[in-house]
């Protein structure tokens, strides 16, 4: 990967796996004594998971993966969770009930982060979360923005975010992968074996829209991974290249 020059101040960083800008520095969260925390981000079929399963596996010791919540295993609270929320077959857990929805995905990911910072990270640099707190506020804002016309989706999301900082810190990095979106639903489809009803179509592009308008929002720790027409090893090695660099980042912020 060729490095090139850094974004204007206040624009994310938007890297193509053929020619890339460098990311942002994580915030001051990532301190030094603690591994950072990055995000990985993305519409259903983009290849998010098997990157982050293949740069989890190189990196070995040094890296610990938080998988999807709805990846969780049934005899787990949060396996749990999502099974009661999956009782309506809805392909994105809509019951009706979107408030709830929401609250429950929060709590899950809050639990999921007070379990593992009480852990044992000695000799861990990176936790990679498939899919992070902004997942939840914006595929919830898209869902609840369909019941509350005339509020805007990126205002919901920024209130779903608020909600969810006292309780949980937003990562020290999000990299979103960002490919055609027709070919990540179609693959999404294939994978699950599902034909997607419209209003599943329309939460996909409206979650697109809000996955960019977000990251332009937050420029100072979101990075965009273009992997549009990308093998899967070439994402995964893209998506390696940037969680290097964020690492190599932080450690020269707080050398200096």
């Amino acid at each position: 990967m060729s490095a090139e020059l850094e974004p204007p101040a206040g624009r994310t960083a938007d890297r193509r796996v053929t020619g890339t800008t460098a990311p942002t520095v994580p915030g001051p969260r990532a301190g030094r004594g603690r591994p950072l925390w990055v995000s990985v981000e993305g519409l259903n079929g983009v290849g998010k998971s098997e990157a982050i399963r293949a740069v989890a596996a190189e990196l070995g010791p040094r890296c610990v993966r938080l998988s999807e919540l709805s990846d969780q295993d049934g005899d787990t609270l949060p396996g749990q969770v999502i099974a009661a929320l999956r009782s309506t077959e809805d392909v994105f857990l809509r019951t009706g009930h979107p408030g709830v929805e929401t609250l429950a995905f929060l709590a899950l990911k809050v639990r999921e982060y007070e379990r593992l910072i009480a852990g044992d990270l000695s000799g861990v640099e990176v936790i990679l979360e498939d899919r992070g707190v902004d997942s939840t506020a914006i595929y919830q804002a898209v869902i609840l923005a369909a019941q509350h016309p005339g509020v805007q989706p990126l205002e919901l999301a920024e209130r779903i975010l608020a909600t969810m900082a006292p309780w949980r810190p937003a990562p020290d990095a999000t990299v979103l992968l960002t490919c055609d979106r027709e070919v990540a639903t179609s693959r999404f489809a294939a994978r699950t074996g599902r034909v997607l009803a419209d209003r599943d179509l329309v939460v996909i592009e409206q979650a697109e829209v809000l996955y960019r308008d977000f990251a332009r929002a937050h420029p100072d720790r979101f990075t965009v991974l273009d992997v549009n027409g990308c093998s899967r090893d070439k994402s995964a090695k893209a998506l390696r290249a940037a969680v290097e660099d964020l690492i190599q980042r932080r450690e020269a912020v707080h050398a200096s």
